[in-house]
C-alpha cells in the first residue's frame, strides 16, 4: 500500500502542474460530467468530433478517449480517424465499450475499434469486456447483468491477445496487461446511481495514462483514486445528486485530503 501512495502523489503532482489534455470523442450524456472530472482532477478536457479536425486536435492530447455511447456514423468515422492518428503519434488511447453486446451497432463498431486502432487500453463493465473477448455475457442497456466471479484468467488472455491493458470495474476492479494484475478495491455503491460514473472512471484512467503511461499499474491508481473519492463523496452527500457535487469536490481537493492513504489496490 506504501508504494501506491507513494507513486499517487508523484503522478497527481505531476499532472496538476502539466495540466495534460484529454481528448474525448464521448456520449452526449456524460460530456460534462467527464470534463468537469479532468477538470478536478488537475487536466484539461477537449471533446471534439467533426471529422475535419480530430485528426488536428489529438496531436495536442496526452490522452484519447473512444467511447460510444450514442453513436452515429459520422462520430464512428471520428473515432476511427482519431484513434488511428493518435497510435500513430504514440499517444494513449482508451477505449470505453459502452453497451457493447446490448446492439449489433454498438458490438460491430467496438470490434472495429480493436481492429484497426489497437487500443492501449480497454475500460468497461464485465459484460462488455466479455462480449469483446468473445464471451457470451448478460447485459440491459449499458448495465451489466452479470453477478458471478470476475473471470480473471479470460481477461489476462484478452490482454495479451489484444495487447490492450484490460480493465473491468465492479465491487471490485480487475486491471491486468496478461502478465501483471491488480485488484483495486476502493469505491461505494453510491457511485451506481448516478449517471456518468463508468465513463468518468476511463476519463480517471486517461488522466493517469498521461501522467504516467499506459501499463496496469497507473490504470489502477486511476480506478483507484476516482473510487476513494467515491466513498469520501458518499460519507458527505444525503444522495445523488449531492454525491454528484461531492465527487468532483473530492477529485479537486485529492492532494489535502491524505488520499494516498486509503487506497486499497493489491497485485493478484
Amino acid at each position: 500500500m506504501g508504494y501506491f501512495k507513494q507513486r499517487y502523489e508523484e503522478l497527481d503532482k505531476a499532472i496538476r502542474e502539466k495540466r495534460p489534455m484529454i481528448h474525448h470523442i464521448t456520449n452526449y450524456v456524460v460530456m460534462n460530467v467527464t470534463a468537469n472530472v479532468t477538470l478536478a482532477m488537475g487536466a484539461s478536457p477537449v471533446m471534439a468530433h467533426a471529422n475535419e479536425e480530430v485528426e488536428e486536435m489529438v496531436s495536442f492530447a496526452s490522452a484519447h478517449i473512444l467511447n460510444p455511447g450514442t453513436l452515429s456514423p459520422h462520430w464512428i468515422t471520428a473515432m476511427l480517424k482519431s484513434g488511428r492518428k493518435a497510435k500513430e503519434l504514440g499517444i494513449p488511447v482508451i477505449l470505453d465499450p459502452v453497451g457493447a453486446g446490448a446492439t449489433r451497432l454498438r458490438t460491430d463498431t467496438c470490434r472495429q475499434i480493436l481492429e484497426e486502432v489497437r487500443p492501449d487500453v480497454i475500460r468497461g463493465n464485465q459484460a462488455e469486456v466479455m462480449v469483446l473477448a468473445g464471451e457470451k455475457a448478460k447485459i440491459q442497456g449499458v448495465d451489466s447483468l452479470e453477478k458471478g466471479e470476475t473471470p480473471i484468467e479470460a481477461l489476462r488472455t484478452m490482454a495479451r491477445q489484444t495487447g490492450s491493458v484490460i480493465c473491468v470495474t465492479g465491487p471490485v476492479d480487475y486491471i491486468t496487461d496478461g502478465e501483471r494484475t491488480f485488484a483495486v478495491e476502493n469505491g461505494h455503491p453510491m457511485m451506481g446511481f448516478v449517471t456518468g460514473t463508468g465513463c468518468s472512471s476511463t476519463t480517471a484512467v486517461a488522466v493517469y495514462c498521461a501522467g504516467g503511461g499506459a501499463n496496469a499499474e497507473t490504470c489502477a491508481l486511476g480506478l483507484g483514486v476516482f473510487g476513494v473519492c467515491g466513498e469520501m463523496a458518499a460519507e458527505e452527500c444525503r444522495g445523488p445528486g449531492s454525491f454528484q457535487v461531492a465527487i468532483l469536490d473530492a477529485l479537486y481537493n485529492a492532494p489535502e485530503r491524505n488520499l494516498g492513504a486509503r487506497l486499497r489496490i493489491r497485485e493478484v
